[in-house]
């Protein structure tokens, strides 16, 4: 597909129209990725399936309120946040420990590359389901999505700063946790 904005778009508004056809296409083109992002929220399959269907099922509902300021993707990722959010409040899941962050930036290559090259996929997940809420939620936007920052400042509802601030946060808390499962820069 040359424009699959042009083509999300349209097939929103083919929901809007409710066709049951166009929000299957849509499922099928951003499920994982909607799924990826509402686990990174909530961190139980389960849970992340049942918000997966609230998540469609008002995608299906709201389709004709879509405004068009955004990606269609980044407007489904919201929804599902907000899903996954409201989940939790009524779950009260434990936090992370905030002890385990460093609020110290760190100038030096992140974890995606230390990945890439040295580390078991397992250390690095395992990692990342340590991080603060907010901190995975970002890094799963920005990396797991694809999603710029500011189209993650717009889902998350905070500054771009912000953005930056917790996705720094995130690579060097992930960086000092796999430095110290033995993996070196």
């Amino acid at each position: 597909m040359d424009h699959p904005e042009l083509d999300d778009r349209e097939l929103l508004r083919r929901v809007a129209s409710r066709d049951p056809h166009a929000l299957t296409d849509l499922y099928r083109r951003h499920g994982r990725v909607l799924f990826g992002q509402i686990f990174f929220v909530v961190s139980d399959r389960g849970m992340s399936e049942e918000i997966l269907q609230d998540t469609m099922v008002a995608v299906w509902r709201d389709a004709a309120s879509f405004r068009g300021d955004s990606r269609v993707r980044s407007w489904m990722i919201a929804i599902a946040r907000r899903k996954a959010r409201d989940q939790m409040r009524r779950h009260r899941s434990a936090a992370v420990d905030d002890d385990v962050l460093s609020e110290h930036p760190d100038a030096a290559p992140g974890p995606e590359l230390l990945a890439l090259d040295r580390v078991e996929m397992a250390d690095v997940a395992t990692a990342v389901t340590r991080l603060r809420p907010g901190h995975r939620e970002v890094l799963g936007l920005v990396f797991g999505a694809g999603l710029t920052l500011p189209e993650v400042a717009d889902i998350l509802e905070i500054p771009e700063g912000t953005v930056k601030s917790r996705l720094n946060t995130a690579r060097t808390v992930l960086s000092e946790q796999l430095r110290e499962k033995g993996y070196s820069r």
